[in-house]
């Protein structure tokens, strides 16, 4: 036999083997077990007592260890009941709450723009991801009929299952604490009640006294987040911005002269006047809490920035800021005071 006809033998010899491997593997392949979906001994929730803030949409995520379940499985609250061990109908019927069904992303340019990417549905106001096991507490929950601390609250359990089993985890505490209407806050968690005046800023950087000629510091400011309500009048979901001087008359918003007032906050038909300057808004205040261009780095306060600048001794320019981060979870027609109460700001130069 020639070589030539020795070579053709051994290749079809060979591809006959690998033909013959392929489907042997094949075969087996195809009467593998399946892969069995199991609930793990060693899954559990990380934390086993949840405090809402009421009046606020609250979401509890990563608080499931997968451990060795299988995914995809399946969550349920069971038997949420009061710590009496009465029924709780306030988790389980349903309400209609406010749901993002687009991404809300900061640069939407007008109030119907937002409104459009959120929708009314029918949920409890206590509910849990069916797949991932988180929970959700939605802003329509109020202390008027849920209750909160000093209340000692609810219990409830999780059902986890899937084709290979189920698993209970019995005795989830939650415990809500009354409303804090925006943050900072400076209402006690757990009675709902004021406990000072007002709040601190968050930033004061070169503000110069008129009268003492120093620096003013976080103890010279006093600001107060509150809500404006007019009998008869209803509410336009506004935020307005004012300045007071040490005899509560009203600082001309326009001695900010530094201030970039379009872009201040994500709100629109700005109105300025000599007492202060108006926005409409969405509520709440950050709509979403992620990082836009009006936030703080986190997402999880709306940023303001008030400035100006002026020539110090020896011709310095001095730039001067006032700041604050703060949320507000309720709609409605709300202000921001800054009162300067020892001392007003110098505007004027040296």
């Amino acid at each position: 036999m020639n070589k030539s006809i020795k070579n053709l033998v051994h290749s079809r010899r060979y591809y006959l083997v690998a033909v013959v491997v392929v489907l042997a593997v094949s075969a087996c392949k195809k009467y593998l077990p399946k892969e069995r979906e199991t609930v793990g001994a060693d899954s559990q929730y990380t934390i086993d007592t949840y405090q809402p803030v009421l009046g606020r949409t609250t979401f509890f995520t990563d608080n499931f260890y997968q451990g060795s379940t299988t995914y995809p499985s399946d969550f349920k609250i069971v038997n949420p009941r009061r710590r009496n061990g009465d029924p709780a109908p306030e988790l389980t019927d349903i309400f209609p709450v406010m749901v993002w069904k687009q991404a809300y992303d900061g640069t939407e340019k007008s109030i119907a723009e937002i409104e459009a990417k959120r929708e009314k549905q029918y949920r409890p106001l206590f509910e849990i991801g069916p797949h991932s096991g988180a929970f959700t507490m939605w802003t329509e929950a109020k202390s008027a009929f849920i209750r909160s601390q000093p209340d000692s609250g609810y219990l409830f359990d999780v059902e986890l299952s899937n084709s290979g089993g189920r698993r209970f985890y019995r005795n989830l505490k939650l415990m809500p604490l009354k409303e804090r209407p925006y943050e900072p806050s400076n209402y006690n968690a757990s009675t709902g009640q004021p406990t000072t005046n007002g709040i601190y800023a968050s930033a004061i950087i070169n503000i110069k006294g008129a009268n003492t000629n120093r620096y003013l510091s976080y103890n010279d400011i006093d600001v107060y987040i509150r809500k404006v309500v007019k009998v008869g009048v209803p509410a336009t979901n506004t935020l307005t911005f004012r300045f007071l001087d040490t005899l509560y008359n009203p600082i001309n918003p326009a001695k900010f002269t530094e201030t970039d007032w379009n872009n201040l906050v994500h709100g629109f038909e700005k109105v300025m006047t000599a007492t202060g300057v108006t926005y409409k808004m969405a509520y709440p205040i950050p709509a979403v809490e992620i990082p836009t261009r009006f936030t703080s780095s986190d997402g999880r306060r709306a940023r303001v920035r008030f400035g100006y600048s002026r020539l110090g001794y020896n011709g310095a320019r001095e730039d001067a800021l006032l700041g604050l981060d703060f949320a507000i979870y309720e709609p409605g027609d709300w202000e921001i005071v800054f009162a300067f109460k020892n001392d007003n700001p110098k505007f004027t130069n040296d």
